[in-house]
C-alpha cells in the first residue's frame, strides 16, 4: 500500500478517536496553556514579591534605578519592578531618644518601638569640670518631605539631624555655667536647650523633622561639687533656722510688749476713772456745802440757840448742881452737863 494512503487512513483514525473524547477535556486542552502561564506568574510573584505594604504611621519612598520619587507613597499596597525599583518604608510616628546614664540603659543604640537609648551627654562646665546630662527628645519625620530627607541625609538621618544637634546645643548651653550653678538655674537651662534645638532643627532646608518636646531630666555633678552644694545647703538651712528663731523671739517680745502696754493702758484708764470719780464726788460735796452754807440764815441760827437753851434748862431742872461746859465750835456750841454722879452725866448736843 502506498505511504500516502497509509497516512490518510491513520489521520482518519485519529480524527475518529478524537471525536469520541468528552467536551470538557477538549476545552481543558485548549486552556491549559493559559492556566500554566497564570500559575507561573503567581509563583514568580510569590518568589520575587514585587510589592510592598505601607502601614499607618509610615510612608513609602519608591526608588527607580537609584532615583528617589519625590512623592511619598501613602499607606496601602504598592507594586514595583524587581531589579529596577524598590520601596523604602520610613516611620513617621513620634520617636524618642533617651540620653541617660549607663547603669540605667545597658543596651545603648538599640531601637525599641521607636525609642532609642543613648549614653548621657558628657559636658564640661565653665571651669572644665565634667557634668553628665540626662535628656529626652521627642520628634517625628515630616511625611511630605520624607523622600527628600532620605535622599539628603540617608536612612541614618536621626544620627545626623537629631543626635548631632542635641549634643551640640547641650554642650554649648551647659558649658556657660559653673557646675554648682546648674541645679539652681535648672529651669533656665532647660528652656535655653529646648529653644536652641528647635531653632537649629527648624532652620534646616525643607524642614525635615518636627520637634515635639525636649525634657531635661537630670544633671549629674562631680562628687566634690555635690559635697560643696550639700554644705552650702546645710549652712543655708541653719541660717534659715536661726533667722526663724530670731523672728520668733522678736514676735514674742513684741507680744509681751503689747500685753504690757495693754495692761498699763488699762491701769491708766482705771486710775483716771477713779480720779474722775473722786473729783466728781468732791465737786458734788463742795456744791452741797455751798448749798448748805447758803441755807444757814440768822433766823435758823437763832432757832438752834433756842433749841439748845431749852435742852440746857431741862438739864438744870434735873440736876441743879450740874457743871456746864460750853465747847465753842460753829454757830451752836456743844454743851456738856457734868453731875456729881458721873454715871448720870449727860451730854447736850446741838
Amino acid at each position: 500500500m502506498p505511504a500516502d494512503l497509509n497516512d490518510f487512513f491513520k489521520k482518519r483514525k485519529d480524527e475518529e478517536e478524537g471525536s469520541n473524547m468528552p467536551e470538557f477535556m477538549k476545552d481543558f486542552g485548549k486552556k491549559a496553556t493559559y492556566i500554566y502561564v497564570i500559575i507561573v506568574l503567581v509563583i514568580l510573584l510569590i518568589i520575587a514579591k514585587p510589592y510592598e505594604i505601607i502601614n499607618s504611621g509610615e510612608v513609602g519612598i519608591k526608588v527607580t534605578a537609584g532615583k528617589y520619587d519625590p512623592i511619598p507613597l501613602e499607606p496601602g499596597i504598592h507594586f514595583y519592578i524587581p531589579g529596577i525599583q524598590k520601596i523604602i518604608k520610613v516611620d513617621t510616628k513620634v520617636r524618642i531618644i533617651n540620653y541617660k546614664a549607663e547603669k540605667e540603659a545597658p543596651s545603648f543604640g538599640a531601637l525599641r518601638e521607636g525609642i532609642i537609648e543613648k549614653p548621657a551627654i558628657e559636658v564640661l562646665d565653665a571651669r572644665g569640670l565634667p557634668v553628665s546630662i540626662d535628656i529626652t527628645v521627642q520628634y517625628k519625620l515630616n511625611p511630605q518631605g520624607a523622600p527628600q530627607t532620605i535622599a539628603t541625609w540617608g536612612l541614618t538621618w536621626e544620627e545626623k539631624i537629631i543626635n548631632a544637634v542635641v549634643r551640640e546645643v547641650v554642650r554649648n548651653v551647659v558649658g556657660r555655667y559653673k557646675a554648682e550653678e546648674l541645679p539652681i538655674k535648672r529651669n533656665e537651662i532647660a528652656k535655653l536647650i529646648e529653644s536652641q534645638i528647635r531653632e537649629k532643627i527648624s532652620s534646616l532646608p525643607n524642614k525635615p523633622v518636627t520637634l515635639v518636646a525636649v525634657q531635661l531630666r537630670e544633671i549629674s555633678l562631680p562628687p566634690k561639687i555635690k559635697e560643696q552644694i550639700e554644705r552650702v545647703q546645710i549652712a543655708k538651712q541653719e541660717a534659715e533656722r536661726v533667722k526663724y528663731e530670731v523672728e520668733r523671739a522678736r514676735q514674742e517680745a513684741e507680744k509681751r510688749a503689747a500685753l504690757a502696754r495693754g495692761e498699763a493702758e488699762a491701769k491708766k484708764i482705771k486710775a483716771q476713772g477713779e480720779a474722775d470719780r473722786i473729783m466728781i464726788e468732791a465737786k458734788a460735796q463742795a456744791q452741797a456745802n455751798i448749798v448748805i452754807g447758803k441755807s444757814i440764815t440768822p433766823e435758823l441760827l437763832q432757832l438752834k440757840q433756842i433749841e439748845v437753851q431749852g435742852k440746857f434748862n431741862e438739864a438744870l431742872k434735873a440736876n441743879k448742881d450740874a457743871k456746864i461746859f460750853l465747847t465753842p465750835g460753829g454757830a451752836v456750841p456743844n454743851i456738856w452737863v457734868d453731875t456729881k454722879d458721873k454715871q448720870k452725866a449727860t451730854s447736850v448736843g446741838r
